[in-house]
């Protein structure tokens, strides 16, 4: 198969490009605009393989993905390429609108466009699958307003977005099945818990507080820190995509998860714990640990179901939330050239949504 993959230089479409070269015969096409978040660096271990090859384009500009679908021919495409932060959504909302949204339906038409122009066969094979987030579905009631057993988010969670970043989601997975229903496009979606690992840009929780840790700077908490989010190791988010693309049924939904449901601050406490034994100093790393006015809208619990995935694609996380969580820490331990080259003059992890 020939792989369009749009994001491809991010977090997760990295780890999808790598997971699709090291472990497939395929072919990948990775488009990318490369934004801030973008970082080619994250590909270097693959950028050399033949079957791997990279556009510079930005998803809003339909000639020139009329011009990669006519020249690569391919078979699926992936649709990652997205603003993806909560915080910068809030600080500036438009760049979520033009991305999430027009970019999707830009990728939608061209999509559609090159599709229809297929033989039988290779029409009858093509896959749209559209890479999105619960963050969709707003959020569950929290273990202190509620007791007993709490509710999951599952494939037919009712939509609620909460912040900028989510609601252009939303509306992205909209237009998604829209092209399904109205044109035939065949489209799957799936929507994933929070990401951690490799090649994470230092915005997010987790390499945010790492390397501040290392750095002795404060490690911000905001509000009481008890927000749940349900922690996914990025290397088991790339198989469970590839076996969607690969296996998953046209105009299903499928929602991936790790089962991890942690409070943020039992992260960075974790963390904390894992630096002081990797890189231990006079005093515990977690003395760093500062609590932050809270940003706005801020969502309380997310926890995903992800039963359809287990049963009907026999897809499993091979990694829990502590080993996945130490070879995360070990990596920027070891890649700290990587993280000063991925900030400089973009981030230097000043808060951002106030």
């Amino acid at each position: 198969m020939n792989i369009l993959v749009t994001g491809g230089a991010g977090f997760i479409g990295s780890a999808v490009v790598r997971h699709i070269i090291n472990n497939t015969q395929n072919t990948v096409i990775n488009v990318d605009k490369l934004t801030y978040a973008g970082n080619l660096e994250s590909l270097r271990s693959v950028a050399n393989n033949v079957r791997y090859s990279f556009e510079k384009v930005d998803i809003c500009d339909r000639s020139e993905l009329d011009r990669v679908f006519l020249q690569h021919q391919p078979d699926a495409v992936m649709h990652l390429a997205a603003e993806s932060h909560v915080d910068r959504s809030i600080t500036g909302p438009a760049d979520f609108i033009q991305t999430n949204i027009v970019g999707t339906y830009t990728l939608l038409e061209a999509s559609r466009h090159y599709w229809m122009q297929l033989d039988v066969e290779r029409k009858a094979a093509f896959r749209f699958h559209h890479i999105s987030t619960d963050e969709v579905y707003g959020d569950l009631p929290h273990p202190v307003e509620r007791e007993g057993e709490l509710p999951l988010f599952t494939e037919i969670t009712s939509y609620a977005p909460s912040s900028p970043y989510s609601a252009s989601k939303a509306s992205s997975d909209h237009l998604v099945r829209a092209w399904l229903r109205t044109y035939g496009l065949p489209t799957i979606v799936t929507n994933c818990s929070n990401n951690y690992g490799p090649y994470h840009f230092p915005e997010k929780l987790i390499p945010l507080v790492i390397l501040n840790a290392l750095e002795g700077k404060p490690l911000p908490i905001y509000g009481k820190g008890d927000q749940i989010r349900d922690w996914l190791y990025v290397e088991d988010h790339a198989r469970a995509l590839y076996k969607v693309v690969t296996e998953g049924k046209i105009g299903e939904t499928y929602n991936i998860g790790g089962h991890n449901e942690k409070q943020n601050l039992e992260v960075v406490q974790t963390i904390c714990t894992i630096l002081d034994s990797l890189v231990p100093k006079d005093a515990p790393y977690a003395d760093q640990i500062t609590y932050v006015t809270d940003r706005p809208g801020h969502d309380r619990r997310y926890a995903i179901d992800a039963t359809k995935m287990n049963v009907e694609l026999d897809w499993h996380p091979l990694e829990t939330f502590e080993t996945g969580l130490r070879k995360t820490v070990e990596w920027y331990l070891a890649n700290q050239e990587w993280c000063q080259h991925v900030q400089d003059g973009t981030y230097q992890r000043e808060r951002l949504g106030i």
